[in-house]
């Protein structure tokens, strides 16, 4: 199998998303959601396993080209999938707005408007979606969650992008700040391979959908206690 062409389960491993890595193992390692998935497939393949940790998405996604991860743990996205191919998802995380103190928008879909100014981190799954989607605000791209913030407080932006779960931690250092309910789409967290790895992501896809209804991404999700993540639903996001 071309997984296991390396006699061990590459992961690469995306440190920024504090809902799927959510707290460093004893010896320093990645810890939470997405690396205990990666734990369970290595243990379905009988190869001892490996994480590949990256900062971010976006330079998780750049070494697909390098072969430095047999596994991606990262949301599927179509610009990523130029170059990795995706199982389903089995995870999910919705995305939203902070508004600033005063502002008179009450609803996600009043944000995208002539004049409005969005901050986002650029290269995470809900940045590369507002790319494609925002037509009339003008996106301001931050490198990071905390410069991302910056740039939304001392530009006195009109919306903050981002994970609901930040958004709620952002909007209580915020004083007057408002979280827009509902969601401008849902993150599809999801197992990639590049796809010169060929017939593995049938596998992949199989191993995700077993996951999903065995019960076993509920009880990770449960086992670290994560707020904000919840199993992919088999339905699409229309959203996204």
């Amino acid at each position: 199998m071309a997984l296991s062409r390396h006699g061990k389960l590459r992961a690469g491993i995306n440190l920024s998303n504090f809902l799927l890595v959510s707290s460093r193992s004893s010896d320093g390692g990645p810890a939470g959601v997405s690396p205990d998935m990666a734990a369970a497939l290595a243990a379905c393949l009988d190869l001892p396993l490996e994480y590949v940790s990256y900062e971010n998405p976006g330079k998780l996604a750049d070494a697909a080209e390098r072969d430095e991860w047999d596994i991606g743990l990262v949301a599927a996205e179509p610009q990523r999938a130029a170059l990795i191919d995706f199982t389903s998802a089995y995870a999910e995380i919705e995305a939203t707005y902070l508004l600033p103190p005063g502002s008179p928008l009450s609803q996600v879909s009043e944000v995208d408007r002539k004049g409005h100014r969005i901050a986002a981190a650029a290269r995470t799954a809900y940045g590369l979606w507002l790319e494609r989607n925002v037509h009339e605000a003008e996106m301001i791209w931050g490198n990071g969650f905390d410069e991302t913030y910056s740039l939304f407080i001392d530009g006195k932006l009109d919306a903050l992008a981002g994970l609901r779960q930040k958004l709620i931690e952002d909007e209580a250092r915020l004083p007057g700040s408002k979280l827009l309910e509902g969601r401008f789409m849902s993150v599809q967290q999801a197992i990639g391979t590049p796809k010169v790895s060929g017939m593995a992501i049938d596998y992949l896809r199989a191993f995700v959908e077993t996951a999903v209804e065995i019960g076993l991404v509920a009880e990770l999700i449960a086992k670290h206690g994560v707020i904000g993540l919840t199993v992919a639903s088999r339905e699409p996001d229309r959203a996204a």
